[in-house]
């Protein structure tokens, strides 16, 4: 008997793909414009126009969009992990563990995320994914199509009822925000997650499985690796995928921005479900509009392309930022702005976080720094 290979060392930055790196540095966008105006009070605070606008904008291109366009990314690489590990000669065994412990360290940050900072979290939602469904990746084609398509009937259901709900709330003029939940002091701020965070946590791994196991299947076929080779199918979903989730999440956009009203429960959920379905169509279209837009770039970077691609490298670490700062801006105890804007303003700390993150990222690429909470994973998970 032979014993197991080392797991080999996780691969340089100078080596990695332009399009995934460039995809989550466009992610981190997406993600702070969902989820900032979830800590204001009311959401109509402010310029009325401007917060319709917002609000369109949200429900249209950003909210149950940017989180399938994440786990797509996020099973993207974990394909690429898979793939160089076989490369380099390293075993099932051997990768196995390395994603257990990669697993098991994303819940802890995960966890971590979530008792310090913000209620909510994707990060061990991920982890507790990947340790539950780990041998799926290596399993065949077939196994990964289906088992995305069975697991996207209740991860819809589930967010369609979440959409319901934020529909019936706003027909009775009020919102469902985090600004509701917030504890007054630190004390009770750090505490007050922690009974609801296992079943939360365990519940929501339902909505990780369709994007996570397709980006898997894009891996194998290096689709976002080596886009100039699959190019016609990039322009496809492109095409497809962001054209039917436009029109699939326009009506809850309307109904929401009360452009268009509706007192039937039975239309209110053929909405939902047409809005969270199609928005993880909408994410993994506009991973592949990464794709067509690196194949344009080609090999000569600008500037604005090599910080994006800094930022992307560095997701986990500028997530977590996302959260510092929505922390420092909202909370009781902190600076306690959720009474004074509306969905506009919060818009502009958004995209100003954002951009503020880009000039980060770049200035640590410059200065040779990886960011602090991938390097912390990877020392971690690799040992």
């Amino acid at each position: 008997m032979t014993s197991p290979l080392p797991t080999v060392a996780p691969t340089s930055a100078t080596a990695r793909s332009l399009a995934p790196d460039l995809a989550r540095g466009f992610m981190l966008l997406l993600i702070a414009l969902a989820h900032a105006p979830a800590f204001v009070s009311h959401w109509d605070l402010g310029p009325s126009a401007l917060n319709t606008a917002a609000e369109f904008v949200r429900s249209l291109l950003a909210e149950n969009q940017a989180r399938p366009m994440f786990v797509f990314l996020f099973g993207y690489g974990l394909g690429q992990l898979y793939q160089r590990q076989r490369a380099r000669g390293g075993d099932w065994t051997s990768t196995r563990k390395l994603l257990r412990r990669r697993s098991l360290w994303l819940i802890v940050i995960g966890f971590a995320n979530t008792v310090v900072l913000v209620p909510f979290d994707v990060v061990a939602v991920y982890g507790l994914t990947l340790l539950v469904l780990a041998p799926l990746v290596r399993a065949r084609d077939s196994v990964l199509w289906w088992t995305s398509a069975l697991t996207l009937v209740p991860a819809t259901a589930l967010l369609a009822w979440q959409s319901v709900t934020a529909l019936a709330a706003a027909a009775g003029g009020t919102s469902i925000t985090m600004a509701q939940y917030m504890e007054p002091d630190l004390v009770a701020h750090l505490v007050a997650s922690i009974p609801s965070w296992p079943v939360e946590t365990a519940v929501s791994t339902v909505m990780v499985v369709p994007g996570m196991l397709l980006g898997v299947w894009a891996s194998r076929r290096r689709i976002l690796d080596d886009p100039e080779r699959h190019a016609a199918l990039l322009r496809r979903v492109t095409l497809i995928f962001v054209g039917v989730s436009v029109i699939g999440r326009l009506p809850m956009a309307l109904l929401l921005t009360g452009a268009w009203t509706t007192s039937s429960t039975p239309v209110a959920w053929a909405v939902a479900v047409a809005h969270d379905l199609t928005g993880y169509l909408g994410g993994v279209g506009m991973a592949a509009a990464v794709g067509l837009v690196a194949i344009r770039l080609g090999r000569g970077h600008g500037p604005l392309t090599t910080a994006l691609t800094a930022l992307g490298q560095r997701s986990l670490t500028f997530y977590l930022l996302q959260s510092v700062v929505w922390l420092a801006l909202f909370y009781p105890f902190t600076l306690d702005l959720r009474d004074d804007m509306g969905s506009a303003a919060t818009f502009g700390i958004a995209v100003a976080l954002w951009a503020a993150s880009v000039l980060l990222a770049e200035w640590m690429r410059r200065a040779g720094h990886r960011g602090p909470a991938e390097v912390l994973l990877r020392r971690l998970s690799y040992r």
